[in-house]
């Protein structure tokens, strides 16, 4: 006989999605605000229903609300990614080479991985697709379409490549008091989207044997999807995992699965793009490095990944200060981390990182 249907519906305070299991409390906490709804429990013909309590709630976010456009990929088999480039074209802030990011992140999946090539979704501001241009509501339905209907077995990538930047914590569950947001394409008009929401819309869902791999290619990244552990590098070179879980803070773990993210840098350092010593045309420092690395050792290790990364980084930076042997000198008398953004690793549970294999 059929259970009882768990129901979904919307925080009377911030719009996200609630979901209140049979028999559950009147008072379902919202995971994202932290505010309280009170809801009312009907029992129907096979299912609960609920309802909300407090009058005339406001209308959901329309990343919610909205069915996933019909041109996004219909996913078949184990594999999906989500990669976005982000210009800003025409603003300030313009960036070059993320869109040969994203061009270069799905060879990589294809080719080494074995990503089917109709299963990943591009947003970049090259697509003639509305949909598929980064704005903070497409990149928030694009989210939803990695992570829907995903089952065990499944091994999920999301890249990023654009702006981020640190804003001042309002909910006492970061270790440094800021959170991280990446940028839109229109973040000066709708808005960034916080480390908070990522979390609730990638890692949250993520049952039981699925897989996330996020690798962002922005400044203030660490920690951009708010994971309790960060690999941190020692003073003696060796990568320890740090728990980054406040004791006032709510758990930002997945229902199950597993979560992983490499980032271009630490929470207070910025990114740079390689191109004065990349071969390829214009491209993210952290993307250059992450493809080389994964390309030069084939199943190399978490560990062996992040060191290969971080030396690419820092002799391609170090090469456009000082040439030659002085140059090679000094980069290994100064300490990298005042000189060279570094790679960072986040999870959602700490592993060997010198034993487990990088498999996407």
């Amino acid at each position: 006989m059929a259970g009882a249907r768990t129901t979904t519906s919307w925080c009377s305070h911030c719009g996200v999605g609630l979901a209140a299991p049979p028999g559950s409390a009147s008072s379902v906490r919202c995971a994202f605000c932290h505010r309280v709804t009170r809801v009312e429990h009907h029992r129907g013909v096979g299912e609960s229903a609920i309802t909300l309590a407090a009058p005339s709630p406001p209308r959901p976010p329309c990343s919610a609300r909205r069915e996933l456009p019909a041109g996004y990929p219909r996913v078949s088999g184990k594999k999906r990614a989500l990669l976005v480039g982000v210009s800003y074209t025409g603003t300030p802030h313009e960036l070059r080479g993320t869109v040969n990011d994203v061009k270069e992140m799905r060879r990589l999946l294809c080719d080494k991985f074995g990503f089917p090539s109709g299963c990943i979704l591009e947003l970049t501001e090259k697509e003639t697709d509305p949909y598929r241009v980064p704005t903070r509501e497409n990149l928030l339905l694009a989210m939803r379409w990695l992570v829907e209907g995903c089952a065990a077995g499944d091994s999920l990538a999301f890249h990023f490549s654009g702006h981020a930047v640190q804003k001042l914590d309002s909910n006492d569950d970061e270790m440094d008091g800021y959170n991280e947001a990446l940028c839109p394409v229109d973040f000066e008009q709708s808005g960034k989207i916080l480390d908070d929401e990522i979390n609730e819309t990638i890692v949250k869902p993520l049952g039981r044997g699925v897989k996330l791999h996020a690798i962002v290619d922005t400044c203030h990244s660490g920690t951009i999807l708010d994971l309790p552990y960060l690999c941190r590098l020692s003073r003696t070179g060796y990568r320890q995992w740090e728990n980054h879980c406040r004791p006032s803070g709510m758990a930002k773990r997945p229902n199950g699965g597993l979560a992983i993210s490499i980032s271009g840098c630490s929470d207070d350092q910025k990114s740079a793009d390689a191109s004065g010593f990349s071969e390829s045309a214009s491209i993210g420092a952290m993307t250059d490095s992450f493809i080389k690395a994964v390309e030069a050792e084939p199943g190399t290790t978490y560990g062996r990944l992040l060191s290969a990364m971080r030396a690419r980084i820092r002799d391609g930076q170090g090469s456009r200060r000082l040439a030659g042997r002085f140059g090679s000198f000094v980069r290994r008398m100064i300490p990298s981390n005042s000189v060279v953004q570094e790679p960072q690793l986040c999870s959602s549970e700490p592993f060997d990182i010198y034993r487990k294999p990088f498999l996407l």
